[in-house]
């Protein structure tokens, strides 16, 4: 059985990586397919493969064959449950950033 707190951590470890948050900014324009991806990078094809299996097995990104080619899309779903799970921290940073700025005019 998958918790919650499972999907959680699986979304942190693919977004850990460089390579992985840039695969997902590119999906972010509109699918393409695995190949095409592999273009944009200075990786070889099985390394941003293996890079886009740690994103699906997240759930950040969908595949679809499309004849001999796989097209991927970015699935937002888990991005949606972190945004969830970050919002009480950024009640916290928005409080304190605010009394900086109070501070800071104050300075003026």
């Amino acid at each position: 059985m998958t918790t919650q707190a499972d999907t959680t951590d699986r979304v942190f470890l693919a977004l850990a990586n460089p390579v992985r948050r840039e695969l997902l900014q590119i999906l972010a324009a509109g699918p393409l397919a695995a190949g095409e991806l592999s273009e944009r990078f200075a990786l070889s094809r099985p390394a941003v493969a293996e890079h886009l299996k740690v994103l699906r097995d997240a759930g950040l990104v969908a595949d679809t064959p499309s004849g001999r080619r796989r097209i991927y899309r970015l699935t937002a779903d888990p991005l949606a449950d972190l945004n969830e799970w970050l919002h009480p921290f950024e009640k916290f940073w928005r409080a304190r950033l605010s009394a900086l700025a109070d501070v800071a005019e104050d300075l003026e």
